[in-house]
């Protein structure tokens, strides 16, 4: 049976209901409060602003960048089904949309997930109208009908009406007599017996049982699309064979396309060579007890930590510049990496982790520098599990996308890391699927990755596509969004062995229990609230902070575990970090004690730190390289003349002044204790202590400057704000004052006035015009209203001289106001009489 024939026998004109909606508008006025908020809820943009009534809302609906955003949110089979209803007849009955779908062997899985398919598409407003009428909503089927510019992604052509269209009357007659049809008396029925021949499948059947072999095989060729094929002026015969039956009919001068009836006919009905209606089924690459991967989450949540903090505290003097377009240069990126040990890919995301967390940022000044912000100081004081859950909700609600460095953007330029260009407002979206996905396998279980790339790209086909620069090849952005959240969730420890962690469930709102692996509401609990949850969760597994270390007799000090932070800040600046892992090794060096000697501590106050805190004694090497730096710490003193050195003791100078390496500083004795210098104090400093020397700056007054490892900070810094990918969602209260506000407005759009006779002074109206009366006549209608207790229309214009129909019910008129109850604000309000431009009475009925 031919697509034709199920739709005679489907619907029979005149056979339908009158009530039946006849448009968009319609059919969304017979909808409940419920349905009208589930539309807005899937297309938060047709909130923006909140519609005046249905007509509007129906309007906006229709808009083709609002068609275009909601066909993007539609899953794989979902979208097959809008894009069979577009080379539908327009309407198409239900079992002509099945039979598209299931092809002429039907498709039990097609038959069960297509009633929900149709109901995603009414309740979106893009199809309208009952099962025996359904139309898809014209801009829709603009862009998924086929056209030799943007081919159907049904791989079907036009159909033959519409391929005939220019075709002479003459050719048209000489195509079904050739085909075996009688000959008609206008192009109309000629087209019309065409069609009738190509979806009745027994008389087609004959007919491509007389075709050439060859003839088959250009057919087969066209059959799955694209329909379009390519002619000379003197076609092979099995070509010309297909012409002259109408097999395949001129697009153009070269050009030749299979019809729509026939190429359906080929395919055995179905629009889809492979119908998707079940989602791909997650498969399970490896499973682990729970504990397991908790653990190694928990392990990888250290390191994150510890990561973020080395790198900040390496930029505690200030980090690398800002470049002139934004960002950090290529050579800062990699030496970023080096010294965190991490490919430049790694360093990019830790670098946006800190940016988007509002720990990092510019420091604002002439000479812009990247630098931790005062955050980063309240951010170090929280506990080891708050500051991931910081982290990680920073992460989660980031739009900055740090696998984009390195690639170009659409005009060929370099994406840098922490500049422009890098949110990705479909980024949150993808990282919540993501994980949420990972949540519906068992406790334990880590997915099949190609398995997942595979299930998100089922439920957003259209999602990414078309939307990543050639450069940046390696599939559609969603795709790559999708492999990114694995790898970064894996090094923030949200994955252990790639599984999603216990902590990571809360986070998520998810359940925790073996039992009900299955997500719940996603947005029952406020993130802020979830992100405490996990970090309960995850504050046990952690290792727990020690206050020692062991000192060794090769001066290197031994950390077993992380360090609390006061003993952690302070040796860190007497020590330099030798290696990590399970336990830090420290080592001391004359650099590292007079760091601290320089940050304002004594050689005393060293050796009793060191005491307080080592398990084992101090070592006597320790002690003596302590006492000997500190012996010569401050002997010279460094100030700003340009610069000079003093010193009590001249023989010192002299040797300073008679050493060759002290040539470039261009120095001179301006007194027995004083050389003056040619260069700035800072650079003094280093040449001195390079020379093996250990001087002090000191301030204009005398004293010595004592500078900190943690003394530059930027001002305060907000976190950048995500760039959000279209409209939020909005809550249940905007939803329910906005249905109200819609409703009323459709009240008094819809109301029927009553026609007041045409005078000079007063012309007829146009539907739907504001009424316009005199003062006079306002005052009086609406007096009368408020003594009779009965609703009218009014033309309002508000102090920004927006005009707007309202429907009120006046209570009371005094002092140049009207105050009444807004049928359209659904509220008691009161309006200036001036501001009303006229006012109708409404009719009996609608009173």
């Amino acid at each position: 049976m031919g697509i034709g024939e199920l739709d005679r026998e489907a619907y029979v004109p005149g056979g339908t209901d009158a009530a039946a909606p006849r448009t968009l508008a319609e059919a969304l006025r017979a909808r409940g409060d419920e349905g009208l908020a589930a539309l807005l809820r899937a297309r938060p943009d047709l909130l923006s602003p909140v519609p005046n009534d249905l007509t509007q809302l129906a309007t906006r609906a229709g808009t083709r960048g609002s068609v275009v955003r909601a066909l993007e949110r539609l899953d794989r089979f979902t979208l097959q089904t809008a894009e069979a209803l577009a080379v539908a007849p327009d309407p198409a009955p239900y079992t002509v949309l099945l039979a598209l779908l299931s092809g002429d062997d039907g498709h039990p899985g097609v038959e069960k997930a297509l009633p929900r398919a149709v109901e995603v598409l009414r309740e979106q407003a893009l199809v309208w109208g009952e099962d025996d009428r359904l139309r898809l909503v014209r801009t829709a089927r603009e862009l998924l009908a086929p056209s030799p510019q943007h081919p159907s992604p049904t791989g079907l052509g036009p159909t033959v009406s519409e391929a005939t269209a220019g075709m002479s009357p003459g050719r048209i007659q000489e195509i079904i007599a050739t085909a075996g049809l009688p000959a008609t008396h206008d192009p109309v029925s000629a087209v019309a017996a065409l069609t009738g021949l190509f979806t009745d499948r027994d008389r087609m059947g004959a007919l491509l049982d007389t075709a050439p072999s060859e003839a088959l095989a250009v057919l087969d060729r066209l059959v799955w699309g694209p329909p379009y094929g390519e002619v000379t002026a003197n076609p092979a015969p099995p070509v010309q064979w297909l012409r002259d039956r109408g097999l395949l009919l001129p697009a153009s001068p070269r050009t030749v396309v299979l019809p729509r009836e026939a190429a359906l006919h080929l395919r055995g009905g179905r629009a889809h060579r492979s119908p998707e209606p079940q989602a791909p089924e997650l498969t399970v690459l490896r499973e682990y007890r729970p504990q397991v991967v908790d653990n190694a989450a928990a392990g990888q949540a250290h390191a994150a930590l510890s990561t973020v903090e080395e790198l900040l505290k390496s930029w505690d003097q200030g980090g690398p510049a800002v470049l002139r377009a934004g960002g950090m240069s290529v050579r800062d990126l990699k030496r970023t990496a080096v010294a965190l040990d991490v490919g430049e890919p790694i360093a990019a995301f830790w670098l946006e982790l800190t940016y988007g967390a509002g720990l990092l940022a510019s420091d604002g000044e002439a000479d812009e520098r990247y630098a931790p912000t005062p955050a980063y100081d309240d951010w170090l004081d929280l506990p080891p599990a708050e500051r991931w859950g910081r982290l990680v909700t920073a992460w989660l609600m980031g739009t900055r996308t740090a696998g984009l460095v390195g690639g170009q953007d659409a005009k060929g330029r370099t994406l840098s890391a922490l500049g422009p260009d890098l949110d990705r407002g479909g980024a949150p979206e993808v990282r919540r699927r993501v994980l949420t996905l990972q949540a519906t396998l068992p406790p334990g279980s880590a997915a099949d990755p190609e398995a997942l790339l595979t299930r998100l790209r089922w439920e957003r086909p259209l999602r990414g596509a078309g939307t990543t620069p050639p450069s940046n090849a390696g599939g559609d952005l969603r795709s790559r969004l999708a492999h990114w959240t694995l790898t970064e969730a894996e090094l923030l420890g949200v994955t252990g062995r790639g599984a999603l962690a216990s902590p990571a469930r809360a986070l998520l709102n998810l359940p925790l229990a073996e039992a009900a692996p299955e997500p719940v509401a996603e947005h029952g609990v406020e993130l802020s609230v979830a992100a405490a949850r996990a970090a309960t969760l995850l504050a046990p597994l952690l290792p727990e902070a020690v206050d020692h270390v062991l000192l060794q007799a090769d001066l290197t000090a031994v950390a077993p575990g992380p360090l609390r932070r006061p003993l952690a800040d302070t040796l860190s600046v007497l020590a330099d970090v030798e290696s990590k892992g399970g336990a830090t090794v420290y080592r001391f060096t004359p650099g590292s004690v007079r760091r601290a000697l320089d940050a304002g501590r004594s050689a005393s106050d060293l050796h009793d730190f060191l005491t307080a805190h080592s398990r084992t004694p101090v070592p006597q090497p320790l002690s003596y390289l302590i006492d000997d730096v500190a012996r010569r710490h401050g002997h010279l003193r460094i100030g700003a003349a340009s610069a000079y050195v003093r010193c009590d003791d001249d023989t010192v100078l002299g040797e300073i002044l008679a050493d060759k390496r002290s040539a470039s500083l261009r120095l001179r004795r301006l007194a027995p204790t004083v050389l003056a210098a040619q260069t700035d104090p800072a650079a003094l400093l280093d040449g001195l202590r390079s020379m093996g020397y250990a001087p002090a700056a000191e301030s204009a007054a005398g004293d010595v400057l004592i500078t900190r490892a943690d003394a530059y900070r930027t001002g305060a810094r907000t976190a950048p704000a995500p760039v959000p990918d279209g409209p939020p969602s909005p809550d249940a209260t905007l939803l329910g004052a906005a249905v109200r506000a819609i409703r009323a407005g459709d009240l008094a759009a819809t109301a029927v006035r009553k026609e007041r006779p045409e005078t000079a002074e007063a012309p007829a109206r146009a539907a739907g015009e504001l009424p316009r009366t005199s003062p006079a006549e306002t005052l009086a209608t609406v007096q009368a209203a408020a003594l009779t207790g009965t609703a009218v229309w009014i033309g309002y214009v508000n102090a920004e001289g927006a005009a707007s129909q309202r429907v009120i019910a006046p209570v009371r008129v005094e002092g140049g106001f009207v105050t009444g109850y807004d049928h359209t604000a659904d509220e008691v309000r009161t309006y200036p009489l001036h501001r009303i431009t006229g006012v109708a009475e409404l009719a009996e009925d609608q009173v």
